[in-house]
């Protein structure tokens, strides 16, 4: 597994983190197939009972304070293996609530620690999804979903569980209602083979390709590939200050390609 830059292990037979001593983090929330029904192509669908374990605020005790401070958070998720019917494990999809913090709907940076992922995300929940990505995601690859974009999480293989990691806002919250309205994202995965396909959701009357990409680094974000977002944090305090304040980050959000 790539090395979050603290001491957690992911215990995946009981679907729960561990800490080392020098480690805070809650016990995990587990996540059921009921809960996300509702963003399936097929609600009826049987799958895994437990679709992922997340704990949210986890890290060094030595810098929970500025973590605090800087209203910042770091949170961690397994993904179980198998299937949901003919789609991949994966989480329902959302946008990010504008947080009282900032004023702002707020990004989330992705770190994959093992297994594949692909995050999914388009610009809109409405009619229109306006440009649609999945972003497929290896050990060690980061990926950012920018401010207002609804988006899903995908374990990218049937056959082994997902591990990640994410810098969000500490006051997150989440608007599920114009995903809902659509029977989902304008998107659906679908296991052909073993292989992650996808197919269009109907109830998306606007029309939209959809782009496939491979995770890449992140520039002009000053985030640097191979070293884990947690440790480069440790580096730069202010480095994520883009999560919690996106208008800081203005100018990268317009046009903005994953």
């Amino acid at each position: 597994m790539f090395s979050p830059g603290f001491d957690i292990k992911a215990d995946i037979e009981n679907m729960k983190f561990v800490y080392g001593e020098s480690t805070f983090g809650p016990d995990v929330e587990r996540r059921h197939l009921d809960d996300i029904r509702k963003s399936l192509k097929d609600p009826n669908a049987d799958g895994p009972e437990i679709l992922y374990a997340i704990a949210m605020d986890v890290g060094k005790h030595t810098d929970y304070e500025d973590l605090l401070k800087q209203d910042l958070l770091y949170g961690t998720v397994m993904f179980s293996k198998g299937q949901i019917g003919n789609e991949p494990v994966r989480s329902q999809g959302h946008v990010h609530a504008v947080s009282g913090s900032c004023g702002m709907s707020t990004p989330e940076v992705y770190e994959i620690w093992s297994g594949e992922a692909i995050i999914y995300m388009q610009e809109y929940d409405q009619d229109d999804p306006g440009r649609c990505f999945a972003v497929r995601a290896k050990e060690g690859d980061v990926v950012i979903v920018p401010p207002n974009w609804a988006h899903c999480t995908i374990n990218g293989s049937v056959d082994k569980p997902m591990v990640f990691g994410a810098w969000c806002v500490r006051d997150y919250g989440f608007e599920y209602e114009g995903v809902r309205a659509h029977g989902g994202l304008a998107y659906f995965p679908i296991v052909e083979d073993g292989e992650i396909q996808w197919t269009k959701n109907e109830l998306y009357p606007v029309d939209r390709s959809l782009n496939i990409l491979s995770a890449r680094e992140y520039t002009e974000f000053g985030i640097k590939k191979g070293i884990p977002i947690y440790e480069q944090y440790e580096h730069n305090k202010e480095l994520f200050k883009f999560v919690t304040q996106p208008q800081v980050a203005e100018k990268l959000w317009k046009n903005y390609t994953p």
